[in-house]
């Protein structure tokens, strides 16, 4: 049953990006894989993001595995950016299984950056909802894990050096709520990034809670 979802899944990525052309990237995520370092099972028009099969996760995918139960509402339409630069109207679907657990996350993304020279005129295509920051599409996990990280001091406010322990508790919270500790080995590189012992993160996680 599994691989029969995994092949219709397929097939319909096929059609949409035949359907919408080489600006539309279809992306299948499977959520049941342990290997957070390979998420991406299948990819149509991969050049929009840069990422083929075999790469890591976004970090909507990050988020609907650290659901601690609850289950993850789609979305549709709202805005991410990649690394070059491009500007992309994005849509995630869960897959559920008979439980209503995710299993896939079925993914469009829509390169619009030309056409947003010419909103006004598009505008019923190009809307969505407005972010401070829209997510960045990343390569691989280590790419997200730096990107986390930024989003935390971000959130503090101030730079590392000068944050006390509740600006810490405060930034940790952030990354393990956004699912930063499921990345393999994301302890290590966070403590070292602000200057504490693993034994001090793992306290921070607790009273984060």
């Amino acid at each position: 049953m599994v691989l029969k979802t995994l092949q219709i899944l397929k097939q319909v990525a096929a059609s949409l990006a035949q359907q919408f052309g080489p600006n539309c990237e279809i992306v299948i995520h499977d959520l049941r894989s342990k290997d957070l370092n390979q998420s991406i099972v299948h990819i149509e028009n991969g050049h929009v993001s840069n990422r083929k099969v075999g790469d890591g996760p976004s970090e909507v995918v990050l988020k609907a595995m650290k659901t601690d139960g609850e289950v993850p509402e789609d979305r549709s339409g709202y805005l991410t950016t990649t690394t070059d630069g491009k500007v992309l109207k994005s849509s995630t679907i869960y897959i559920k299984d008979d439980e209503g657990k995710p299993e896939y996350i079925f993914a469009i993304n829509f390169d619009i950056s030309t056409l947003l020279a010419a909103q006004n005129a598009l505008e019923n295509l190009t809307s969505a909802p407005k972010t401070e920051r829209p997510p960045e599409i990343s390569h691989n996990v280590s790419e997200l894990l730096d990107q986390l990280l930024e989003q935390s001091v971000a959130l503090v406010g101030k730079p590392v050096a000068l944050m006390n322990k509740d600006d810490k508790v405060a930034a940790i919270k952030f990354l393990n709520d956004a699912g930063a500790f499921l990345i393999t080995h994301s302890g290590d590189r966070v403590a070292n990034y602000f200057g504490i012992s693993k034994f001090t993160l793992y306290s921070y996680i607790g009273s984060s809670k």
